[in-house]
């Protein structure tokens, strides 16, 4: 299997156990690892797949934390950087009553991951690189690294993945600048997922269909369009087509976009990287039924983490 490098945040999800609450009147918290390319590296070591991280947490307890959590699920921790200059990155999360989410950022170390941090990465014994990382469009020294790691997997032939992850919180002040540093992974990416919001928001259109169009024309990525209880819209060589989706209950959504993504790349690891590039629809269908799957047994769950502690490739039977 090729190896899979996910780059970006390491963070602590700092979850409201008052379902139904705003963050402002939550009470109960709990923690919970996270960060979306951590999440996509979890669900790929849960799969069996070989995964490496890298991203900058504080040098704090909760730093450490991660990478233990890290640890236990199978993924190389080598490249992940401990800050004694910053604290762990937070997440504020408040669970509402359809399973949707409320988010504060309390940004700490993972903007700090520079271009020294990853020197040592031969990123030439990778097959796939993921990049899933909304905070790496924020100033600060991820957004250079996290540019400079897409041209590098590029100039190496990697299998380039790409989800913006857009937070409204994060991004209120200036969309055009997300806007703008989405595109620019879209167009270097092999394979990229947005929800059917991040769609209309970076095409600017007002139906899945139009954005898939604009995809099309755009970009010669395989796509994915996650659309929810109403399945997922496969974009492949200018077609579109319906995945319906796994009829659940959801508990929580948190990591079900991670764990999409995750199955996507486990699966596509078992294949050379000219293979990845000339698989054919019904192979794609397949990835995308499977992966589907995934997403629906990690809403399942309360928090990411622990949802993929019950993702196992038996789930693709």
């Amino acid at each position: 299997m090729k190896k899979i490098l996910c780059i970006g945040e390491a963070l602590i999800d700092m979850i409201c156990t008052d379902k139904g609450s705003s963050l402002r009147d939550g009470q109960h918290f709990i923690k919970k690892p996270g960060g979306a390319p951590t999440n996509v590296a979890a669900a790929i070591a849960a799969l069996g797949g070989t995964v490496e991280m890298s991203a900058k947490v504080g040098k704090d307890p909760f730093g450490k934390h991660l990478i233990e959590v890290m640890n236990e699920f199978g993924i190389i921790t080598d490249s992940i950087i401990q800050d004694e200059k910053n604290f762990t990155t937070f997440a504020f999360v408040s669970l509402m009553e359809n399973g949707e989410r409320d988010f504060y950022f309390n940004r700490g170390a993972d903007g700090m991951l520079n271009d020294d941090d990853v020197s040592h990465i031969d990123i030439s014994s990778f097959g796939i690189a993921h990049f899933g990382s909304a905070t790496g469009f924020l100033p600060g020294p991820l957004q250079s690294t996290y540019k400079n790691m897409l041209d590098k997997a590029n100039e190496h032939g990697l299998f380039v993945s790409f989800d913006p992850n857009y937070r409204h919180l994060l991004f209120s002040h200036d969309q055009e600048l997300f806007i703008q540093k989405s595109w620019e992974f879209i167009e270097k990416c092999s394979f990229f997922k947005v929800s059917d919001e991040e769609a209309f928001m970076l095409t600017r259109k007002s139906s899945v269909e139009e954005a898939a169009a604009v995809f099309a024309e755009m970009s010669n990525a395989v796509f994915a369009i996650t659309l929810g209880k109403d399945g997922t819209l496969l974009g492949f060589q200018k077609e579109t087509l319906l995945i319906p989706s796994i009829e659940i209950t959801p508990v929580d959504t948190t990591g079900a976009g991670d764990a999409f993504v995750g199955a996507v790349l486990f699966q596509l690891s078992s294949f050379t990287n000219t293979q990845m590039n000339s698989l054919n629809k019904e192979q794609w269908i397949s990835i995308f039924t499977n992966a589907n799957k995934a997403g629906a047994r990690t809403c399942e769950y309360l928090g990411a983490m622990e949802a993929f502690k019950h993702l196992s490739n038996d789930i693709f039977n």
